[in-house]
């Protein structure tokens, strides 16, 4: 990270600069402390984004927050939390470990309550950022003709390609978990995945409707392309998705989702697009058959994981199979599907859906 360059961190609407520091990968609770001196730039201006009450004491303030993240406020020995109540002059509640419930920011001035509440979000935001990936918003592609062509795909690869470097049985996909993904999500409460459900809800009632005319989109899935620049040295090959009208509507679809998702907080926003696309081979299958991609990054208490992988030869795969027909969906339901779990079909489980029609 360059000095004249800082990480740009946004929440409700605007845009906070986070310090350079000397940091090493975050592994314990007890770097929190370090953490806290890099985000000296928090805004102490008051902010009407937030909901400030006036008591018999002076202000207060809530935060929603689940309760995987209080450690974090509170610090080793609590050391966040005394930080923050004493350069901002508040007092801050926050529930014992393993309680749902809020954060409370009390103090006599508003403008602390509000510079309370921001550094907050930022030290929220942050290690939110740290968790692995819990769900994701997806289409199933497993309907039967696409797993049998794939199948066919799979054993025609395998028949005329298998003495390219590094391609085997074991790099692709399970049929059953063949999916179009929409956005990665983390969800650490109940109530997030409820919230999750009830924006899809929203979304639907917006624009689904109106872009799907409440039927199934139809689409083919079709060709194949890599994801690096190089078709020598392949770890994703990924089955094209387009509607089979022609039109632009899966696009317009999941994007305006995803922009939807991004704008509440639920998706951070890497991507201004969705690239549709169905993996069908991996090299992080090769080890590991329940690998996940490049969403396989953090551990639960924030290490880094380095996946060492070996690449394939894609260019016959490429030259041979580039049109490759795997058949035509209907896709007419989005889910909320979580992460290393199947439901009794083999498909990854959902936890929630909207249906087209």
């Amino acid at each position: 990270m360059e000095v004249l360059r800082p990480q740009l961190i946004r929440i409700g609407g605007r845009i906070y600069r986070k310090n350079p520091i000397q940091e090493q990968a975050y592994q314990h609770e007890e770097e929190d402390e370090d953490f806290y001196q890099g985000f000296t730039e928090c805004a102490e201006e008051p902010c009407d984004g937030y909901e400030v009450i006036q008591t018999q004491q002076g202000f207060q303030c809530t935060v929603k927050a689940p309760s995987l993240l209080y450690k974090h406020i509170v610090g080793k020995r609590g050391d966040t939390r005394k930080k923050l109540e004493v350069e901002t002059k508040t007092s801050i509640s926050i529930p014992k470990p393993g309680q749902e419930g809020e954060i409370v920011i009390t103090g006599q001035h508003r403008s602390g309550v509000i510079s309370a509440r921001t550094r907050i979000d930022v030290l929220l935001l942050t290690f939110r950022r740290k968790q692995p990936f819990t769900h994701f918003l997806a289409f199933f592609l497993n309907e039967v003709e696409v797993q049998e062509r794939f199948l066919k795909f799979q054993e025609e690869v395998l028949e005329k390609c298998s003495m390219d470097h590094g391609v085997d049985s074991s790099i692709f996909q399970n049929p059953k978990k063949l999916h179009l993904t929409i956005g990665m999500l983390v969800l650490l409460s109940e109530q997030e995945i409820q919230q999750t459900c009830e924006m899809l809800q929203q979304c639907k009632k917006e624009f689904i409707d109106d872009i799907s005319g409440g039927k199934p989109l139809e689409v083919e899935m079709e060709g194949i392309e890599y994801m690096n620049d190089d078709p020598g040295m392949v770890d994703v090959l990924y089955a094209k998705v387009h509607m089979k009208d022609g039109s632009n509507r899966l696009q317009e679809l999941v994007d305006r989702v995803l922009e939807r998702f991004q704008a509440s907080g639920l998706i951070v926003k890497e991507w201004n697009s969705v690239k549709l696309h169905a993996t069908v081979m991996n090299t992080l299958f090769r080890k590991d058959p329940n690998a996940e991609g490049r969403y396989n990054l953090y551990t639960a208490d924030g290490k880094y994981i380095f996946k060492e992988r070996e690449s394939f030869d894609g260019r016959n795969i490429l030259k041979l199979f580039e049109n490759f027909y795997f058949g035509t969906l209907k896709l007419n339901s989005i889910h909320i599907s979580q992460r290393f779990t199947v439901d009794s079909f083999g498909n990854y489980a959902s936890c929630g859906q909207i249906d087209f029609s």
